[in-house]
């Protein structure tokens, strides 16, 4: 039997996630939930809500995916899961570390599950180099690097102005469209030790968020990272990363992930495509949302948990305490 799922807000990545449940063998899209009443139509298919307590009230859901802005993701979620329905949640997690103490203890005390879409850990690339890192077949990693250079034009805020707004977006680049290489840096790199970094504004847009970020990273493993994001490119440039070994190096580029060594260039694998995707999106939502699916069917816990979630979080908090106090942040035990 498929799951009943809903979708409560119809944003602009909502339409990955309708995309990839309706290529899902597991689910049945039976409802669709936002405010703005002249989208009645845009779903083929599902009953339409302008209320998500009325959906789930009336839809027996399994599963319902929040796609709406940053900072309903905690108070809507607690919201569903108090009535046990399960919750899968565009990213990020919420606003601050502040909210992610509460996010904590909300997955502790909900029977219901709580998945965050930090979609690239499942990029075929990225498990590929998560393997080799395992591996130690090349020893340590000494150094990972994390470069996004994209674009937003002004209308960008202007049209959503919530998000240039701190109290509503949590933050600029880092948190809405750095925070899966942020992710990945701290997953690959492993336990962190401190961050040092800055925040800046290169555009003259009327915002309070950073459209620039970089940040030095240091691992407890002796490794350091690197990350570099801004808004403030021309174009949307492919998102790298790369992981330094002591003869060799891995990097991560155009959705393919390439071996250098010894003044070779070697592709090792290529991420899927999703069909319908912006390439910035990244190209697993659906491998993920499947796999979501199948812990729901099958009752287990192998998915992106909210303390998966957290340390993207905690590090974007560090990069903005780090640039305002001008020091090194510890991180401590």
């Amino acid at each position: 039997m498929a799951l009943r799922v809903g979708v409560i807000g119809l944003g602009d990545v909502s339409t990955v996630h309708i995309n990839a449940i309706k290529l899902s063998d597991k689910a049945e899209l039976v409802a669709v939930c936002d405010i703005d009443e002249t989208k009645m139509n845009l779903v083929e298919g599902a009953n339409f809500y302008t209320d998500y307590n009325e959906m789930i009230e009336k839809e027996n859901l399994d599963c319902v995916h929040i796609c709406l802005p940053h900072y309903l993701h905690y108070p809507v979620t607690k919201e569903i899961t108090s009535k046990k329905v399960n919750v899968l949640l565009e990213k990020p997690l919420c606003l601050n570390t502040e909210e992610v103490e509460k996010f904590n203890e909300l997955d502790k005390e909900t029977d219901a599950n709580i998945c965050i879409c930090l979609q690239n850990r499942y990029n075929h690339t990225v498990k590929t180099l998560l393997e080799v890192i395992e591996s130690k077949k090349y020893g340590n990693v000494k150094a990972i690097k994390g470069i996004v250079a994209w674009n937003r034009p002004e209308s960008y805020y202007t049209t959503k102005p919530w998000r240039g707004k701190m109290e509503y977006s949590g933050g600029g680049v880092m948190i809405n469209q750095a925070i899966h290489t942020i992710d990945l840096i701290q997953l690959l790199g492993g336990e962190i030790e401190s961050v040092k970094g800055n925040i800046s504004n290169l555009l003259n847009y009327d915002i309070e968020v950073e459209d620039t970020a970089m940040a030095n990273i240091n691992f407890k493993n002796g490794a350091r990272g690197t990350f570099i994001s801004t808004i403030a490119y021309a174009d949307n440039s492919s998102v790298e990363i790369e992981a330094i070994f002591e003869n060799i190096r891995f990097v991560i580029k155009d959705s393919t992930l390439y071996k250098y060594e010894n003044g070779t260039q070697e592709i090792v694998v290529k991420d899927k495509l999703f069909e319908g995707a912006k390439h910035y999106y990244g190209s697993s939502h659906a491998e993920l949302i499947s796999n979501y699916y199948n812990c729901l069917i099958n009752d287990t816990d192998n998915y992106i948990r909210v303390s998966d979630a957290s340390n993207s979080m905690r590090i974007i908090d560090s990069i903005r305490n780090s640039s305002k106090e001008e020091k090194l942040i510890n991180w401590g035990n």
